[in-house]
């Protein structure tokens, strides 16, 4: 399992996105204080369909434990609810020039704040912040 990022929910659950591009299994779970047992998830196998992703990379998570989850290979951000149940696309790949890597999320503005970088011949040759109002 490629694990990506991590955040912790103020109840101590984390929310884990993990995958690859190729692995059998690209998803978002939600998962027990202690680390040992999946409460929900949403994904599974490597896809670009709505409940598929290919290589999720980075998380945000709101007030409200809504999660926003990167992916890099489907150019996307997407959004889950509490109980990582789809919602919608947030950004779609044609908002992007490259590949969405970082995200930060600004509650109080009411931001998120999306890095995209280019990557070329096994480097990164370009990259830049996009804001989008949410």
């Amino acid at each position: 399992m490629n694990l990506c990022h991590t955040i912790q929910l103020t109840n101590g659950q984390f929310i884990v996105c993990h995958g690859n591009y190729g692995a059998p299994m690209n998803r978002v779970c939600k998962v027990s204080e202690d680390g040992g047992h999946i409460i929900n998830s949403h994904g599974g196998q490597s896809g670009s369909n709505i409940g598929q992703y290919n290589k999720p990379y980075h998380l945000a998570v709101d007030n409200n434990e809504f999660v926003f989850v990167a992916e890099i290979y489907n150019r996307r951000v997407t959004l889950l609810s509490p109980t990582l149940g789809y919602i919608r696309q947030v950004v779609s790949r044609d908002q992007f020039k490259w590949e969405p890597y970082r995200l930060c999320l600004d509650v109080q503005r009411r931001r998120l704040y999306v890095t995209e970088n280019e990557y070329k011949d096994g480097d990164f040759t370009a990259g830049h912040v996009v804001v989008f109002s949410i």
